[in-house]
């Protein structure tokens, strides 16, 4: 067995904000048929038990003159996590801020984070390869190849690095350099030094050995001023070990002929309790029961500007002044919050909008309605598509990063100009489709059809690893 220690700030089901977690939560298990054995180290936040869990040691991790006590704790579920027990660093309200902001020590809460996952491949888990995981595991790389550089601990010990997201990197003051224990050395263009600033993610994207993020668009879109963020100059310099693998899809938890959470089951050869499951979530949201014969469309979405919740509410009320019906779930931003709120507020019974998170909710909505819209700005990978799909609820998607790579003209309908009115247009487009139930239903069963388990994605990434290994990371 190949052992590999991934390194993130969540896991599913322990911490979980988004896709991250998902990733975290599926890809180690996914593994283990391939002769990977994966271990998944994160914080240990409030609110994740240890009850059943084993202590597998405990070492101090001095920064700045600061000694910080760590203890590490194991548990088997589906494969080994391990969490860092940091009280005054972890044991808060909230991963990485509250209703205030961003804590001010996150420099120094998610270096603990990358200097624990080096204390603990000391002895409690040796890995043949260090798998960092967005800008909160940026920094193990860089101490693995400064401070640590001359350690016989971790000699032939390999770095891959995964972006989930470009658009969060880590961003802090010069100052952090010294809180974070770290020369400044590094304090270039070449390193960690961002416009003047540090930033974690440069450091993972600088000092790993290979690179990988969550979908092959998006990992050509990256290497543009457009979607990179600033760094898409150290992205293009590095292309050559950079690698685009498509996130997976946990149909233990999304598959219509199996979910708890809906009315009915239903798969491609009977699609009958897919009508049951609309009018179950037309009255569970208090919609008018005439949308079981209009097209209803879906969103579960963060609302931020990201994810195109703006150009949603652009054109609500053009949706319902075209007899269509909307399902919101979702929350984020205040005013898009707001303003969903408001244009809910103008169409009673056509428009409802739950703010929030809501996992049955979400799970009815994917089920019931007949459209999903996706209309991001950027989506590395994305998971809803995928689960729409699965579904038979025809996705509308921005052609960008994984929607553009999961979704074809079969199976959905795209649009290329972040704009309310070519969403409007493409939304449309499927509204009038949706009027030939005969070709409508072949492209719901083609959707149905496709295949995105986890299964080829962690047969690329055990490819990845050995190519890493060999010495042969480059593209």
């Amino acid at each position: 067995m190949t052992k590999i220690l991934m390194v993130a700030s969540e896991a599913a089901p322990f911490a979980k904000t988004g896709g991250l977690a998902d990733v975290l939560g599926s890809l180690p298990a996914a593994l283990a048929p391939l002769g990977v054995e994966a271990a998944v180290l994160l914080p240990r936040y409030r609110g994740i038990p240890i009850d059943a869990a084993q202590r597998a040691g405990d070492f101090p991790i001095w920064l700045a003159g600061s000694n910080y006590r760590v203890t590490l704790y194991r548990i088997q579920a589906g494969a080994t996590f391990y969490f860092a027990d940091c009280p005054a660093l972890y044991d808060r309200d909230g991963y990485y801020g509250n209703a205030k902001g961003d804590f001010p020590d996150n420099a120094v809460r998610f270096a603990v984070l990358a200097r624990a996952a080096l204390e603990m491949m000391r002895g409690i888990f040796r890995p043949r390869i260090l798998h960092c995981h967005d800008w909160q595991s940026g920094l193990a790389p860089v101490y693995l190849k400064t401070t640590f550089a001359r350690d016989p601990t971790f000699i032939g010990v390999r770095t891959l690095f995964t972006i989930h997201n470009l658009g969060y990197q880590g961003i802090f003051a010069p100052d952090a350099l010294a809180q974070v224990g770290l020369d400044r050395g590094v304090f270039h263009p070449g390193g960690i030094e961002f416009f003047g600033d540090v930033s974690f993610m440069k450091g993972g994207l600088n000092f790993s050995d290979a690179l990988s993020t969550v979908s092959a668009r998006y990992a050509l879109e990256i290497q543009t001023p457009e979607y990179g963020f600033g760094l898409d100059g150290v992205l293009r310099a590095r292309s050559s070990v950079l690698h685009g693998i498509l996130n997976g899809v946990d149909y233990s938890q999304w598959n219509p002929a199996t979910d708890p959470h809906i009315a009915a089951h239903y798969g491609p050869d009977d699609l009958s309790g897919k009508r049951a499951c609309k009018l179950d979530l037309i009255r569970t949201l208090g919609l008018d029961e005439a949308a079981i014969d209009r097209p209803l469309l879906g969103v579960v979405s963060r609302l931020a500007s990201q994810k195109g919740a703006d150009l949603i509410v652009k054109i609500a009320d053009a949706l319902a002044a075209d007899d269509l019906y909307l399902a919101v779930l979702g929350k984020g931003e205040a005013d898009l919050e707001a303003g969903l709120v408001k244009v809910a507020a103008a169409h009673p019974g056509r428009i409802q909008v739950h703010l929030g998170y809501d996992e049955t909710l979400a799970h009815k909505i994917e089920a019931g309605a007949d459209i999903f819209l996706m209309p991001s700005r950027y989506e590395p990978s994305g998971l809803n598509q995928m689960y729409s799909l699965r579904y038979g609820t025809v996705p509308v998607v921005r052609s960008t990063g994984g929607l553009d790579d999961t979704i074809d003209e079969d199976t959905g309908f795209k649009f290329h100009e972040p704009s309310a009115w070519a969403l409007l247009q493409a939304t449309r487009a499927a509204a009038a489709a949706f009027s030939d139930r005969e070709s409508w239903t072949a492209r719901m069963r083609l959707g149905m059809g496709k295949d995105f388990s986890w299964q080829a994605s962690a047969a690329a990434y055990s490819n990845l690893y050995q190519r890493l290994l060999s010495g042969r990371a480059d593209g």
